[in-house]
């Protein structure tokens, strides 16, 4: 087990920092949280990719890209307080839900961000804030600028498009009123105490409930997701259980395992056909609407460690799992 205080560097504004934030103290491990040293020089000067967040172990070596880092964790300190179920299929329905979480919720993300005007002013703001609270004014106008233009010129590469907004803003408001539902009966997905699943919802969502007009949209519509988010982002005094892994799911996740199936999954399916075919855009329908956009070889790579795990998963969860995820359209992307 690892031993020593942990340097987590990341900003708050990034759905992927406080995701970590929030695991490192659900899991009761010391750590500092260093939003002062910008991370992706950090990430580069150790001649890793420029993802943030960044985490500095005891030991000091360096790693990002929050999944594989949360599964380090669990390595490094096994057993208490671990966000992986232990029953092998609810442990990979909660890596299923992650990857929903972490690549089509942040879809959402940037969409409002970067696509309402007030929302764009607004993270201008608390992005250059955070690099330096004091800037002077007309460097800090020229930052905000910049960044803008970086960012919005990124939509059409991450699906936030013109066309795709339909999708996008009809999948969040499902994701909103499905969680709300869930989190009157049950604390988190898979039973009182939160999973990996629980936390790739809380990076989007969290940025989310503070980026002005999906926040309007969270409170107005959900707002007992909003307070789950707050129960989450710091659950150090949180104890609980794990779901029955023989009793039926509740409605709520398995709502939220088929809206997988009608959005993501075959996202990630025409994607990986997109780049094996060399085809410059990835087209497909989605709930009823055309959906488009540029290949996308990260969302490849997250598809190919879906389906191994699946493929890996012993018989006695296959048993369990292949009804409901034929049920609920996930099987025949995962199978």
């Amino acid at each position: 087990m690892t031993t020593g205080v942990y340097t987590l560097h990341g900003i708050d504004p990034s759905p992927y920092s406080v995701k970590m934030r929030a695991i490192l103290r659900y899991r009761r491990l010391p750590f500092v949280w260093d939003s002062v040293t910008p991370p992706r020089e950090v990430a580069t000067g150790a001649g890793l990719p420029p993802v943030i967040p960044v985490l500095r172990f005891p030991d000091g070596r360096l790693m990002n890209d929050s999944t594989p880092l949360a599964w380090a964790l669990e390595q490094a300190h096994p057993g208490a307080r671990s966000i992986v179920p232990d029953d092998a299929g609810l442990a990979y329905l909660s890596d299923l839900l992650e990857d929903f979480g972490d690549e089509w919720l942040t879809k959402m993300m940037f969409h409002y961000r970067w696509y309402y005007p007030a929302d764009r002013t607004f993270a201008q703001l608390w992005v250059t804030s955070c690099r330096n609270p004091t800037m002077p004014e007309a460097e800090r106008r020229t930052m905000m600028k910049q960044f803008d233009d970086r960012q919005v010129g990124r939509m059409a590469m991450v699906g936030c498009t013109e066309q795709n907004r339909p999708i996008i803003e009809d999948s969040y408001r499902f994701v909103l009123d499905t969680l709300d539902r869930h989190v009157r009966t049950t604390p988190f997905l898979f039973g009182t105490r939160p999973s990996l699943a629980d936390f790739g919802f809380y990076g989007q969502l969290m940025i989310l409930a503070t980026d002005p007009t999906p926040m309007a949209e969270m409170r107005a519509r959900a707002p007992d997701v909003h307070f789950w988010l707050l129960r989450l982002d710091d659950a150090s005094g949180i104890d609980g259980d794990w779901l029955d892994a023989a009793a039926p799911l509740p409605e709520t996740v398995v709502a939220l395992l088929r809206h997988c199936g009608q959005t993501y999954l075959p996202f990630l399916a025409a994607n990986m056909r997109a780049i094996q075919s060399g085809d410059a855009t990835v087209d497909l329908d989605i709930l009823g609407r055309p959906y488009s956009q540029a290949p996308f070889r990260y969302q490849a790579k997250c598809y190919d460690a879906l389906r191994k795990k699946f493929a890996a998963l012993p018989a006695t969860a296959r048993g369990r799992l292949d009804p409901l995820l034929r049920d609920t359209g996930c099987l025949p992307y995962l199978a």
